[in-house]
């Protein structure tokens, strides 16, 4: 159910040990209360899923989700 508002994008950071992976999500101003901005429930579940992929470190399936950054060892 998509919640009636002002939309704006942002990026947010997911990180492990491992992994930087930034996505794109989308935050919404409910007419309801404007105050402050929320997610909705799909982008919650984006996020979720993002953050147990990098765990498994799915870089195939993060790249078309967001840009991955990987640490290496100097």
């Amino acid at each position: 159910m998509r919640i009636p508002g002002r939309r704006i994008t942002r990026h947010r950071l997911i990180q492990t040990d491992r992994l930087v992976i930034d996505v794109s999500v989308e935050l919404v101003y409910p007419e309801d209360d404007p105050s402050k901005p929320c997610y909705e429930s799909e982008t919650v579940e984006l996020l979720k899923e993002v953050q147990a992929r990098a765990e498994k470190l799915d870089i195939a399936w993060l790249r078309k989700h967001g840009k991955v950054y990987e640490a290496t060892e100097a």
